[in-house]
């Protein structure tokens, strides 16, 4: 049954040509298929190769429209910053109580940010967080003396991108339920956010490839010129 129903969402997308942001935030909606409110993904491969350390290409952008996902956050913070956490709504805080339970092998968070003083205590489990994609960086905004504001833009949308050893990048950006509009301007913040860490030594096109799918859907593929033009 799942393989009818693939095809039948298959033929509601042209494979001929290339869709535009505004097209294909329309069209996504119409390919919800589950019972769940699916995640709207994009995947991308970028022309760079991630093995230069010029050509890493790192970073994060809050969406305007959140990412319809509640995020759980972690901060290692002290004092004021402790407090400054909590009141902007973490989850967790602590220190070596936080180090601890991530030792017994507790996650009960999906993020971690920790004050500049608090990473000597983060470098002791970095072999822990760092397989899980959990450990804190200055690139991503996790690592800053400004904790609260790190918390707000953690729980109002931010989205870590990284891209892997083959060049592709892959982020959820909002779910089935959005409206068309705001899946759009998503979309748009997303890539901006990708094509203003383009490295200066990478060649050629920058994004190869590009798709948008829901959780349970065929992918629509997006058109490059489009995103290529998104400042």
């Amino acid at each position: 049954m799942a393989g009818k129903r693939y095809k039948q969402l298959s033929e509601k997308i042209d494979n001929t040509k290339s869709y535009g942001v505004d097209e294909s935030s329309t069209l996504i909606k119409e390919l919800k298929s589950a019972k769940f409110d699916e995640t709207i993904e994009i995947a991308m491969n970028l022309n760079v190769d991630p093995r230069h350390a010029d050509q890493m290409v790192r970073g994060a952008v809050v969406l305007p429209n959140g990412t319809g996902k509640t995020v759980r956050v972690a901060v290692f913070a002290k004092g004021a910053k402790a407090d400054e956490a909590k009141a902007a709504g973490a989850d967790i805080v602590g220190t070596d109580d936080l180090v601890d339970q991530i030792k017994e092998g507790i996650f009960n968070f999906d993020v971690v940010v920790a004050a500049p003083d608090c990473m000597g205590l983060v470098g002791k489990i970095g072999r822990i967080l760092g397989p899980k994609g959990l450990m804190p960086n200055p690139k991503t905004g996790t690592v800053t003396p400004d904790v609260a504001t790190a918390v707000n833009n953690v729980k109002g949308g931010q989205v870590a991108f990284r891209v892997d050893k083959k060049g592709n990048i892959h982020a959820g950006i909002g779910k089935a339920s959005f409206d068309a509009e705001k899946i759009a301007e998503n979309i748009t913040a997303f890539i901006s956010a990708i094509n203003k860490q383009k490295p200066a030594s990478a060649k050629g096109r920058y994004i190869k490839n590009a798709a948008l799918s829901l959780t349970m859907s065929p992918a629509i593929k997006l058109d490059l010129a489009e995103l290529a033009d998104i400042k």
